[in-house]
């Protein structure tokens, strides 16, 4: 049986490596995307990976969005919730807009996202719903205390859901990130790169996004299906949690 697959910020970066390596792996692959339909319509053209557009923000968005998925595709078996934003800056200079769009979409989406097909997994006795979380979600980073906020909650969320779901089948499991070489980190100047970034990770380079991949095709495979409710780190010994 052929099992569909969702990944929500699936066209660039991390997303698109995890779209890309679920394709290889034999799923139906769905990607979603926010804004960016350039860089979506390049993305289907060179995978075969259709696209959906809607902003995982909004609930009505999401159902509406991924209803479209199954009608065309079939129900979903495997929701990589990776969509995510970031507004930076120091707390005595953060907006209010530049909390909530933060936690909006890097939070509020996981629900938005997840509540749609969650009875659907239950009824049909298995799923996946892997959360894209971060390094900064469990040690906290100045500058982003929206950032670093969402992404504990999506490990709280991970951890709670995990339990509704184990009786059916359905795991919930979420993956943190350290730096990763997208296009947003390797924009970063050289210098503090060198002098900043890398002397904090102990491998002594960035993880690459087809790194974060094969963690999400580990996940969603029957293999796997014992693990619930974990945290898998992949930030190179940056942090040991």
């Amino acid at each position: 049986m052929t099992r569909v697959a969702l990944v929500s910020g699936g066209t660039r970066g991390i997303g698109a490596a995890i779209a890309t390596a679920l394709k290889a792996a034999g799923y139906v692959v769905a990607a979603n995307y926010a804004g960016n339909d350039e860089r979506a319509k390049a993305f289907e053209a060179e995978t075969g990976i259709p696209v959906f557009k809607w902003d995982v923000s909004s609930y009505e968005a999401c159902a509406e969005g991924i209803a479209q998925v199954e009608a065309s595709l079939g129900p979903v078996d495997v929701l990589v919730n990776n969509a995510g934003i970031t507004r930076d800056a120091m707390f005595h200079k953060m907006t209010p807009g530049q909390w909530s769009e933060v936690i909006n979409t890097n939070l509020t989406g996981l629900f938005n996202m997840t509540h749609p097909v969650w009875s659907g997994m239950r009824d049909r006795g298995f799923g996946r719903v892997i959360n894209i979380s971060s390094i900064n979600g469990q040690k906290g980073q100045m500058g982003q205390a929206n950032y670093s906020a969402a992404k504990a909650g999506d490990i709280g969320f991970t951890k709670a859901l995990a339990q509704e779901g184990a009786a059916k089948n359905v795991t919930v499991n979420a993956i943190c990130p350290g730096y990763i070489g997208t296009e947003m980190v390797l924009a970063v100047p050289e210098r503090v790169m060198n002098e900043r970034i890398l002397p904090q990770i102990p491998v002594g380079r960035l993880g690459q996004p087809e790194e974060i991949a094969r963690c999400v095709v580990f996940l969603a495979s029957d293999d796997a299906g014992f693990i619930t409710g974990a945290t898998l780190s992949a930030n190179g010994g940056q942090y040991l949690a």
